[in-house]
């Protein structure tokens, strides 16, 4: 075959089929060199003209053989263009914040329109830990990580026992699974749960916005029905500053955990020691994960988890050697029956707080807590103890922190964040009470401030021998 060149007609989208001539040229002899021969076609708009063949100083015969070709375009049952045979995912779902962007990708997992607010998360790993984090509760969690779903899905991993977040947002999603514990890939796994997910969506440029601009609240659509403007007024009539996230979180009946963290898993050497010096812990449940349960029995504790709601003065009848506050989603201000709980029970017996936990103690003790920028979420957040100047990296998922100005007299700041300097830990020595900012059982992330749970059980030892 020497020459082969198509010639299709004028093409209209109202066409329903197009058939379009490929002309073949054959020469029969070997062609020359430096051929002479040229080849001329015209052609008309309505109908296909077969090419003139123009011959110079050659001695080739030529066959000509015209080959037709046939398509039909798609159509749904209406008679209209239809994409559903398309062997790829199109972009099928919107992101709307509300500062009026649009931004457009796949979805996977459950279907539908849910509103939130949008953080990004720098973790490299621990996404299933993420999506099961009650802390998460009534936001869109970004994650910088491009490449998510690689290791699938499996049950020893969950923090608690369903999704709270609103949903997710990737740039890449991992259709193949490599991990002998994955029982789901992400995609099954989330429309299981009724999550939402967006993937092929630019999260680096999302991720600059909201750096620049701070947290954001944003609607993810995947109804075609819906206008632009329908979703952005969602977004704009949507608040997470003082709405109270904690009831949707929390248990409804105190119960005993008694799980610890797996031998196979057990990295501290003071869990390993603690033998049957049991401490009985009260840990009030504001969206608590599975990880600090373990973390805590496996330093020697015996716990008891009530509801966020559950009076001070029960929790005092329990006669506990400590009361652990835990973390949990939204502003501490929503939540001032909270807050008064506290305050009763703080000076009793030591006290531990983490996250919500920290914040809550924070207020309790006469401070104020405010919103921040676009907050911490990840788990490579450098921390200074400020007594021994040891530095840790460490998982946090907050959006509000305590201002350690209006902090009364007595209370320290034993820990700061050094990437903007904010207050991320508190003790008052004269009423027993710690607390931590970010997340001591780091799951995700480092191991570095597990310390802190062998500092609270020596805590209790010391009450203990006082009283």
């Amino acid at each position: 075959c020497w020459a082969a060149f198509s010639l299709p007609p004028t093409f209209s989208h109202s066409m329903a089929a197009t058939i379009s001539p490929l002309y073949l040229l054959f020469a029969s002899e070997p062609a020359p060199s430096t051929p002479s021969a040229s080849l001329a076609a015209s052609c008309c708009s309505s109908s296909p003209v077969a090419p003139h063949l123009v011959r110079g100083r050659t001695h080739c015969r030529w066959r000509l053989r015209v080959i037709t070709c046939k398509s039909e375009a798609a159509t749904d049952v209406d008679g209209k263009p239809s994409l559903a045979n398309r062997p790829w995912k199109i972009a099928d779902t919107r992101l709307l914040l509300e500062d009026g962007s649009i931004w457009k990708g796949k979805s996977f997992g459950a279907r539908g329109t849910q509103v939130g607010e949008v953080v990004f998360n720098t973790s490299l790993t621990g996404y299933q830990e993420i999506l099961t984090d009650p802390s998460y509760a009534g936001q869109f969690v970004l994650m910088t990580n491009p490449h998510i779903g690689n290791t699938g899905v499996n049950f020893d991993d969950e923090e608690s026992g369903q999704c709270f977040l609103a949903g997710l947002l990737i740039r890449s999603l991992s259709h193949c699974v490599s991990s002998w514990r994955a029982k789901y890939t992400l995609a099954d796994y989330l429309a299981k749960r009724n999550v939402m997910g967006i993937y092929d969506v630019d999260t680096r440029a999302i991720t600059r916005r909201l750096r620049e601009d701070g947290s954001l609240i944003g609607t993810l659509s995947t109804d075609s029905t819906k206008t632009d403007d329908e979703l952005l007024y969602i977004a704009r009539s949507w608040n997470i500053i003082g709405k109270d996230l904690i009831t949707g979180v929390t248990c409804t009946e105190p119960y005993e955990w008694i799980d610890t963290t797996q031998e196979g898993w057990e990295f501290s050497k003071n869990a390993q020691t603690e033998g049957s010096n049991r401490f009985h812990v009260v840990a009030y449940d504001f969206g608590i994960k599975h990880n600090i349960l373990r973390r805590l029995t496996s330093h020697g504790c015996k716990v008891t988890v009530v509801p966020s709601t559950w009076p001070a003065s029960k929790v005092i009848e329990m006669n506990p050697d400590g009361i652990f506050l835990s973390n949990g989603p939204g502003d501490p201000s929503a939540i001032p029956y909270a807050v008064k709980t506290v305050r009763q029970i703080a000076g009793k017996v030591p006290v531990f707080g983490i996250c919500m936990g920290h914040q809550l103690l924070g207020q309790a003790l006469g401070g104020k807590t405010f919103k921040m920028k676009f907050g911490h979420h990840g788990g490579n957040h450098p921390v200074r103890q400020l007594q021994t100047g040891r530095v840790e990296i460490s998982s946090q998922n907050h959006n509000f922190a305590v201002d350690p100005k209006t902090l009364p007299e007595g209370v320290e700041v034993t820990h700061i964040n050094l990437n903007d300097g904010s207050c991320a830990g508190l003790s008052y020595p004269s009423m027993k009470v710690m607390s931590l900012q970010y997340h001591p059982e780091s799951s995700p992330g480092p191991h570095d401030a597990d310390p802190a749970f062998y500092e609270f059980v020596q805590l209790m030892r010391q009450n203990r021998v006082e009283h």
